[in-house]
């Protein structure tokens, strides 16, 4: 199995760190989710956006859609959160999703891994985040 769970990139924890990656006040920066098949091979050594077995199919453009991230702060937790992704009258198959920052090098934020292959014929297939607080949020920092 190619997925093997789900995780914050540690090439975007670094950039955190320097400063490199913003998730608020840049918004020259744009966040995007891209989804993949079964066969990827994407984990917490991912460095960045690749085209090998990412989906194709109806509705889909290669590279995916933007989302938008959304932080907070709950107690000592800072998190992030993104708007739902959806890919409308599509037909395709996808095992898992990464999010990336697009533009540069396109580099990697989150491995996001389905539990199982998902599917849409000819309807909108979406990407559905948890609820954003510290618990829950799909990136948190505790």
């Amino acid at each position: 199995m190619a997925f093997t769970g789900n995780f914050t990139c540690t090439s975007a924890k670094l950039a955190l760190l320097d400063g490199t990656m913003d998730f608020s006040s840049d918004t020259s920066q744009t966040f995007k989710i891209a989804l993949y098949t079964s066969s990827a091979t994407l984990n917490a050594e991912t460095t960045a956006y690749i085209t090998t077995n990412e989906v194709v199919g109806t509705g889909y453009t290669a590279g995916g859609v933007a989302i938008t991230p959304t932080t907070a702060t709950s107690g000592t937790t800072a998190y992030v959160d993104f708007t739902d992704a959806t890919w409308a009258n599509s037909t395709l198959t996808a095992r898992g999703a990464l999010i990336y920052s697009a533009g540069g090098t396109n580099p990697a934020v989150a491995v996001l891994d389905f539990g199982a292959d998902k599917s849409s014929n000819s309807s909108t297939f979406a990407v559905t985040f948890p609820t954003a607080a510290a618990s829950t949020a799909i990136i948190r920092i505790g």
